[in-house]
């Protein structure tokens, strides 16, 4: 059975006989034809797909674009929370629904979203737990078991804030956490994640360097090595063996090379040479907050 719409209530019905306000869901790519068709196949219940594309160079867009209920536009990147802004601006329903490519929405996940839609939302926003899967493996510890990102929401009730990585979004009212998860396939192999690894690392030292902060001893070396023990030691890395191992490893890798690359740019900086920096979305419209009186976004 598939799910309609009730011209007369604006309503959508679903094959479980509920009624629930239409959802716009979310989905950002890039080179992701390994995992696209998924993602799209798990959010067909949803009442409108939009695809932001950073300019893929292998099959995404033609994969997308088999999807009739998916909408295809390209945007240049400036970040995760840049895409997701703008996204959210040209979507129609008030209801909305991120998803990143390589996530997919289980069958539990979908039942208890249209229910909780069905039955009237006491939210603006909602909390989804991930579990999170490298080179096929659940990583049940690392401090990953406790990952959670917003990511349901009425529109003009939720805002990424202006950070080119790692930019948790801030909703107007609190987001309850639901019980169900969706799935996070971060990595298919170790030469996949090792580049995104060194990519990630590079744009978080940008937007260091854009902040104004510095790096020294303190940051290359013990930042990593804090990393490593807190994520392997005290948040019980350990306990998934050797992807622990390795995984808790990349994490510290990747933290130490934020910030070598920021102590870099900085000594060069004292050369009189200029820090070659990722493009940043530097448009007001995409980072104006949300004002609290009445949800309205107002330029920041």
């Amino acid at each position: 059975m598939t799910e309609s719409s009730n011209s007369s209530t604006g309503l959508v019905s679903t094959p479980g006989g509920l009624e629930r306000p239409p959802v716009s869901a979310i989905v950002t790519t890039f080179n992701e034809e390994r995992h696209i068709a998924a993602c799209l196949e798990s959010l067909l219940w949803c009442d409108e797909i939009l695809v932001v594309d950073s300019f893929s160079t292998d099959k995404t867009p033609e994969i997308v674009q088999s999807f009739d209920k998916a909408t295809f536009a390209q945007r240049t990147y400036f970040g995760s929370a840049s895409q997701k802004n703008w996204a959210m601006d040209q979507v129609k329903h008030d209801w909305i629904l991120i998803f990143d490519a390589d996530e997919r929405c289980t069958p539990q996940l979908q039942e208890e979203l249209e229910t909780l839609l069905a039955r009237g939302p006491r939210h603006e926003a909602y909390t989804i737990r991930r579990k999170v899967y490298f080179m096929d493996h659940l990583i049940r510890y690392s401090g990953w078991q406790h990952d959670q990102v917003v990511r349901l929401l009425k529109k003009g009730t939720g805002r990424y804030p202006n950070r080119r990585v790692h930019a948790d979004m801030t909703t107007r009212g609190p987001a309850p956490l639901l019980r169900n998860s969706m799935l996070h396939y971060m990595a298919d192999s170790f030469d996949e994640y090792f580049p995104r690894i060194q990519k990630y690392s590079g744009w978080g030292a940008a937007q260091a360097y854009r902040e104004g902060k510095k790096s020294g001893f303190a940051e290359i070396f013990g930042r990593p090595v804090w990393r490593f023990l807190r994520t392997y030691v005290f948040q019980g890395g350990f306990l998934d063996g050797k992807y622990g191992l390795v995984f808790c490893m990349l994490q510290a890798y990747g933290t130490y090379l934020k910030w070598a690359i920021l102590w870099g740019w900085r000594v060069n900086e004292s050369r009189g040479r200029t820090a070659d920096l990722p493009i940043f979305d530097d448009d007001e419209n995409t980072w104006r907050e949300i004002d609290e009186s009445d949800g309205e976004l107002q330029a920041s």
